[in-house]
């Protein structure tokens, strides 16, 4: 079991080394050290989202905890924010405390589900309009934020490109990333995939 684990750690790491080559080393010094163009999501937090994801019906909203190496943002694990049940609806979630006034240390974004995969997007579809989900994102001092929508981890960085991760085992389909202004016509994954 132990050499399972050593191949999985040693595989994401080095997927995270491919990928921060690939997309080039950003300058530590400026503004493109807060600008994220790859998200890796560890199978452990890949699993809890996918527990969390399916046993409830209102929102959830998670601490990403993990390293950010360059333009690759990496998630080890998931830490569940304070987050009051009463402040948990199906349309709204809102924490009781920032996730380092919790405890979490390393935190690189905030994650929380939209129940049934709808409105998956920060920009309202093909328009420059922000969501809220936009608006709080730009509140936060980490370089990304997600929505947790069915299979699939929707996220956008400090250049307010959109982009997807495929929480899902299977081929990841390639989709264009996806800058304010998109043409989605009702704002859903279901309507992307086509289903």
């Amino acid at each position: 079991m132990r050499t399972g684990q050593l191949h999985t750690a040693a595989a994401a790491a080095g997927l995270t080394a491919l990928l921060a080559l690939h997309l080039g080393a950003a300058d530590a010094a400026g503004r493109g050290s807060m600008t994220a163009r790859a998200l890796v999501v560890s199978d452990q937090a890949r699993r809890y989202l996918v527990l969390a994801y399916g046993s409830s019906p209102t929102e959830f909203m998670g601490c990403m905890i993990g390293q950010v190496h360059g333009p690759v943002v990496f998630v080890q694990r998931i830490a569940p924010a304070d987050v009051d049940p009463v402040h948990s609806t199906r349309t709204h979630v809102l924490p009781r405390e920032t996730c380092e006034e919790a405890g979490w240390k390393g935190t690189v974004g905030i994650i929380h589900s939209h129940p049934g995969g709808e409105r998956c997007f920060y920009y309202f579809p093909g328009t420059q309009v922000a969501s809220s989900d936009a608006e709080s994102f730009g509140r936060q001092p980490y370089p990304v934020d997600a929505i947790m929508c069915g299979d699939s981890i929707v996220w956008i960085s400090r250049d307010k490109t959109q982009r997807q991760v495929r929480l899902a085992a299977g081929p990841i389909p390639m989709a264009a990333d996806q800058r304010p202004g998109n043409r989605v016509h009702t704002g859903s994954l279901l309507a992307v995939r086509g289903e």
